[in-house]
């Protein structure tokens, strides 16, 4: 399998955190699988800005159970710092808003990516907003072979 860019991996979960349900995203995950990408993506909704700890810890959980990520605190930081940055850069519009969606992650070898695309509500006024971010991590796909 030819090496994959860090832009290939932002696209893969860029998909996964479009996808408007659970049988598309798992299609999307054994797609992507076979490619050597491993993602995830978790559901989401309430007060952005009140969840985001728990949108962090769902991000790092659902991660570790797919395998995206190994159990340790490097990779857990990754998540949760890549996290906290597409989180942050969406939310300026959802402040004091309801907003939904999910919130992806992807790992490609040593390349880690979190998406994050919610619709924020204010009556029937819906905004739609994505936050992209990475982060490098070890490389440990020969162990999961």
């Amino acid at each position: 399998m030819a090496k994959l860019k860090t832009t290939d991996v932002a696209k893969a979960t860029v998909r996964l955190a479009m996808s408007s349900t659970r049988s598309e995203e798992e299609r999307l995950v054994q797609l992507f699988k076979e490619k050597e990408i491993y993602g995830t993506a978790v559901d989401i909704g309430g007060n952005l800005i009140q969840s985001i700890p728990k949108i962090i810890e769902r991000a790092i959980i659902a991660s570790r159970k797919t395998n995206v990520i190994k159990e340790s605190h490097v990779y857990d930081g990754a998540v949760a710092g890549a996290a906290r940055d597409a989180i942050m850069q969406v939310a300026a519009n959802a402040n004091g808003l309801n907003a939904g969606g999910k919130i992806a992650i992807a790992r490609h070898q040593e390349h880690l990516s979190v998406c994050i695309f919610l619709s924020i509500g204010l009556l029937h006024l819906d905004d739609v907003v994505i936050g992209l971010a990475h982060r490098s991590v070890p490389d440990f796909t020969q162990d999961q072979n």
